[in-house]
């Protein structure tokens, strides 16, 4: 699979309805915390809207010539309480927004870790990354502030309206000619933010992949003399993101100074009409100075209102992206992170595996990698897999961990196929060494404990003698506690794939699949774990996939594949004088002279 192909773009923008009911499911938790946030919100408005009332009543009492000490007292409560009050509300909402922000990255992250391997194989990792990056950081804002914005903004723009219709029908008509004339033209605007919003949240994905691509090859990247190259193309995709990300921007200043752009027209006008109104003696001075005061008051719930639309208009790109992850295959949770999943009913002792007119293939449309592929392997003892690349010997493991799905036949581990088996008992009957034996970043014990979290120190020291890793263990620094560093940096090729058998072996599985596993080792130290295997083999049952066939000449039995099809199954001397391939093979590796 190339990593380093641009995000998946088969994903559908959700509709508005789809992406207002996904915003509700992860608000919802929280909804009590949001409606204090909105009554806090709608308290501050409702201060501020009484304050052009207090203001008409100050004036016109100072036109009698009464005391105002009363009305500036009132005046200041209604201000210092309403500020206290939407504090107070806008902490609770930022505290809630990354409360969601929060518990829609472990959603994403807890999706991800169980995404089948078909679905991971075919999205870039640094692109899923940026799912739980990202996208997630967009929900902050649309999550919590979109909401009460858009809820006290309609309030307060209702009740402001309201008032001014109290005071004055004609002005209020003005005002509401020019307000719906701006309004039109930002309502254009919009979808052109959320286009350039969702480009962009692409764009941050294509450089996650970038990254993930040179890091994932770091070395082979400086000894190629690539940084230039790859510095260009992660520059490309931060390019492509900043063009969206000015776009973006470009239609949000255009929309955030619209209201400005409302409120200042609407005001000219009002001042106009409401100039001549005064002279005329149809209204008095200070309805006119209170109306002027909730037409700038306006610019606030307007402000709110557009924030709102702008946030949400950001944020539905971001759902969508984060609901596409939701909707991707995943495997049954097997069980806590923390502890090894439980053998229900196991049978004990070695497992017996057996394969019947097995096809396969990756997708439909693809070509098969496997064509009705037979064999059956005995409890106990070792089964050697040979062949050329591309054979199919690999993808035997992958049936067998249920990694893959088969397209026909049928794979049974103890006479049952796998698929009813729980994924659970399956997999914890199995230890798998991977063809590039992974070492995660960590300590070395944490490394060699991870598939056994419950392994003690005399089964970790018994396993390091095993195989051969406790002279390592004695030169490093702080022994098992010792940083590996990132993909196991710091050990040579060959510790890694020891560390990878120790891990394995640590697991006591009943049925051991060794992919490749000692590829990088020298002739000293895979002489060493052939021992190993082959005391293993008497009481675990061992399937071995090796093009050194070196390490697979004492196997019990051989099974030599190629074209996906399974030639022919025997020992070493008998396949040597009746399977050409297979003597072809030998004779390659120097086993045995050509015939």
């Amino acid at each position: 699979m190339n990593t380093a192909s641009a995000p998946a773009k088969d994903e559908t923008s959700l509709s508005a309805r789809e992406t207002v009911r996904a915003l509700y499911g992860y608000v919802r938790p929280h909804r009590w915390a949001v409606a204090l946030g909105l009554l806090c919100a709608l308290v501050g408005a409702a201060g501020a809207l009484l304050q052009p009332l207090a203001t008409k009543a100050l004036v016109d009492r100072m036109a009698s010539g009464g005391t105002i000490a009363g009305i500036l007292i009132g005046l200041t409560v209604l201000v210092v309480v309403g500020t206290a009050v939407e504090a107070f509300g806008a902490y609770v909402l930022e505290r809630t927004a990354e409360s969601v922000v929060l518990a829609a990255r472990r959603t994403v992250v807890r999706q991800l870790l169980r995404l089948r391997i078909a679905e991971f194989e075919r999205i870039p990792p640094g692109d899923l990354m940026s799912r739980v990056t990202a996208d997630t950081t967009l929900l902050r804002a649309v999550s919590t502030q979109a909401v009460v914005s858009a809820a006290t903004g309609a309030v307060a723009f209702v009740a402001a309206i309201v008032m001014m219709a109290f005071l004055d029908a004609v002005l209020l008509g003005v005002t509401l000619g020019v307000v719906v004339l701006v309004g039109g033209a930002v309502a254009l605007v919009m979808p052109r933010i959320a286009r350039a919003t969702e480009r962009a949240q692409e764009a941050v994905g294509e450089i996650s992949v970038a990254l993930e691509r040179a890091f994932g090859a770091f070395r082979t990247v400086k000894a190629s003399g690539a940084e230039g190259r790859e510095t260009a193309r992660v520059e490309a995709a931060a390019r492509r993101a900043w063009r969206h990300g000015v776009k973006s921007a470009k239609w949000e200043a255009a929309a955030g100074s619209a209201d400005e752009l409302a409120v200042q027209l609407a005001f000219l006008a009002v001042l106009a009409v409401g100039g001549a109104r005064v002279a005329s003696g149809q209204i008095p001075v200070s309805t006119l100075i209170a109306f002027l005061l909730y037409l700038f008051y306006l610019m606030e719930p307007v402000s709110r209102l557009v924030d709102a639309v702008s946030s949400y208009q950001e944020g539905s790109a971001a759902i969508s992206r984060i609901a596409a992850v939701e909707r991707l295959a995943t495997e049954p949770v097997i069980g806590r992170q923390d502890t090894p999943p439980r053998q229900e009913a196991a049978v004990p002792g070695p497992a017996s595996v057996r394969f019947e007119d097995v096809s396969f293939r990756y997708r439909p449309g693809l070509p098969y990698v496997h064509h009705q592929v037979s064999f059956e392997v005995p409890g106990t003892g070792t089964t050697a897999f040979v062949g050329p690349s591309g054979a199919g010997k690999s993808t035997v493991f992958a049936l067998i961990e249920r990694f893959h799905e088969v397209t026909g036949g049928r794979v049974l581990v103890d006479g049952k196929d796998v698929q009813d088996w729980s994924l659970a008992e399956l997999r914890s009957a199995i230890g798998y060494v991977e063809q590039d034996a992974p070492v995660l970043a960590g300590t070395l014990r944490e490394n060699l404990v991870f598939a056994a979290p419950g392994a003690t120190d005399d089964d970790i020291h018994d396993v390091l003698a095993r195989t051969k890793l406790d002279a390592l263990v004695e030169r490093l620094p702080h022994g098992l506690d010792t940083p590996v560093g990132h993909r196991g940096s710091k050990l040579s090729g060959g510790e890694r794939q020891r560390v990878a058998i120790a891990r394995a072996l640590l697991r006591k599985p009943r049925l051991l699949l060794l992919d490749e596993a000692t590829s990088q080792l020298d002739a000293v130290n895979e002489l060493a774990l052939r021992d190993v295997v082959t005391e293993v083999a008497r009481e675990t049952t061992v399937l071995v996939v090796a093009h050194r066939l070196s390490t697979v000449t004492g196997a019990d039995r051989i099974v030599v594949m190629d074209a996906g099809r399974v030639r022919a199954v025997g020992t070493h001397e008998e396949l040597v004088d009746e399977d050409p391939l297979y003597a072809q093979l030998a004779a390659t590796q120097l086993l045995t002279p050509a015939r």
